[in-house]
């Protein structure tokens, strides 16, 4: 089965990665944008037969989304077998639940219509609330791959006397996972959301030793209002300077800013987004996925 590898949106890195790892064709995709605004795509490598993966994330989702149906379409119009999609961002999983009358349920939306194009995806780390699950919403095949080994690597190796630390307790089954692999302990802080851009931020458990590093991870890093105010919360309470570690590096404003001016020794990301924060190489764990994803189907 010949696969052909497309890199989206500049992410000519996590298509090299795809394709060595997968054995693949590195594709050549020519995506621009008249002065209108308009999307100008065309696909440069044959991919007739074909299995293609179509690999870029998509953060700032809105400029990206015609422009991703244009190039599964245009694979499909060119004989393409299948087309998947390998984004380590997925957006619109937040929103899943209605707190206002009139208000859509983006989760559910965004998965209907990928649905409608592609026939598979793998993602990192999506950040599902509500929905226990990718197939509860897509009604293709939907992996996630996850950035839990590299992370606890990248704090082995950097961080000494670590302690990792959830930014609230939804996050403890993940941290803890982390802390396990990283052969440190855990705890959690209490977050409650006053709004899109306050929080407050409690100790929840009073066993963060001093002595010890804290490491605060979190899924995304959009305004950075819950790490800046966890970042607080723990110089407060006479810890050492925390490192931030995020897996999607989305830093609205100068968030990344605020985040080094609030106290943190370092701020640290996933290369899911790319930002000049990346430091934890997350496309093995991609690569990984994309196989598996192809390999059900082929059996």
């Amino acid at each position: 089965m010949a696969v052909v590898i497309l890199p989206f949106h500049d992410e000519t890195g996590l298509a090299d990665v795809l394709a060595s790892a997968l054995g693949a064709a590195r594709g050549e995709l020519e995506l621009r944008s008249f002065p209108d605004g308009e999307s100008y795509l065309r696909i440069a490598t044959e991919v007739r037969a074909a299995d293609v993966v179509i690999a870029g994330s998509l953060d700032r989702p809105d400029s990206k989304m015609l422009a991703l149906y244009l190039v599964a379409s245009t694979a499909r119009d060119l004989g393409a077998r299948r087309v998947f999609l390998a984004t380590p961002y997925l957006p619109y999983m937040r929103q899943d639940a209605r707190f206002r009358h009139g208000e859509s349920l983006s989760a559910v939306h965004v998965a209907r219509l990928l649905s409608t194009f592609l026939d598979g995806l793998v993602t990192l780390d999506p950040h599902l609330h509500r929905i226990a699950r990718l197939d509860d919403v897509f009604s293709i095949p939907a992996l996630a791959a996850s950035a839990g080994e590299a992370i606890a690597a990248w704090i082995r190796q950097n961080v000494p006397d670590p302690v990792v630390i959830g930014p609230d307790v939804e996050s403890e089954q993940w941290v803890s996972r982390i802390a396990s692999i990283a052969a440190c302990p855990f705890a959690v802080l209490s977050k409650t959301r006053r709004g899109d851009r306050e929080v407050e931020i409690r100790i929840e458990r009073q066993d963060v030793d001093p002595a010890r590093t804290p490491v605060l991870v979190d899924d995304i890093i959009s305004t950075a209002r819950t790490m800046v105010m966890a970042v607080g919360a723990l110089r407060a309470s006479g810890t050492k300077a925390p490192f931030c570690v995020g897996v999607h590096a989305l830093f609205g404003g100068d968030a990344h800013g605020d985040l080094l001016r609030a106290g943190a020794a370092a701020v640290v990301t996933c290369n899911a987004v790319a930002h000049i924060s990346n430091g934890i190489d997350i496309r093995p764990e991609m690569a990984i996925a994309v196989a598996r994803l192809l390999a059900g189907f082929q059996s």
